[in-house]
């Protein structure tokens, strides 16, 4: 099993290799550590990590937390493969048919931001333009994730929580549009996931005109 776990520690020497001992004690294979920040002498960093069978989030939050100053503010499922550049493949699928910018876009923006599911809301005529195949089903919910649309079409980026769901919200440069994205395990969106779904949300849009 693949997951993500969001770990903040102080940011001094030898911290990382102490979360990296704790994981491995466990039995993790590290994949990938993505730094999302560094700042006021704390790390915020992302491990990817391959795991056997179905690991207990909760044991692994109390192992790491032993380590002093480190605190794990998320563990959840993610299908984001190490290695890869799921930015350039999207960039190149919307490129090969800008007719279907958009779509493809939310078929594929989910693996960005560890997501579960995204989709393309108007903010004119307040409905659903394109959801992903993984999005529930909105008739039988009675809306978005019991959420007022007028929560999620801000002219800025922004990132909200609802229940037991984390959503990103962002503009559609020279549309009527917003992308929305979920997921229901997990922390909050961190700006630096903002920012990358941001920039490729930007070229999308521009090969979509």
């Amino acid at each position: 099993m693949m997951l993500r776990l969001r770990v903040s520690f102080p940011d001094r020497p030898g911290a990382l290799g102490q979360a990296a001992r704790v994981l491995g004690t466990l039995g993790a294979d590290i994949l990938q550590v993505t730094v999302l920040e560094r700042e006021t002498g704390r790390a915020v960093d992302d491990f990817t990590v391959s795991w056997p069978g179905t690991p207990d989030a909760e044991t692994v939050r109390d192992r790491l937390s032993v380590v002093p100053g480190m605190r794990v503010e998320g563990v959840w499922p993610t299908r984001e493969i190490p290695g890869t550049a799921p930015d350039y493949d999207l960039l190149k699928h919307v490129a090969a048919d800008p007719g279907r910018a958009f779509a493809t876009l939310v078929d594929a923006v989910s693996d960005l931001a560890s997501a579960e599911w995204a989709v393309i809301v108007s903010s004119e005529r307040n409905e659903i333009v394109h959801h992903s195949w993984q999005a529930p089903s909105f008739e039988e919910s009675g809306g978005l994730v019991g959420v007022k649309m007028a929560d999620l079409t801000s002219l800025r980026p922004s990132t909200l929580s609802s229940g037991r769901h984390q959503l990103m919200s962002l503009p559609v440069p020279g549309a009527s549009l917003h992308l929305i994205l979920a997921r229901t395990e997990g922390p909050a969106f961190h700006r630096a996931e903002l920012d990358r779904v941001m920039r490729v949300l930007e070229i999308v849009s521009i090969i979509g005109r």
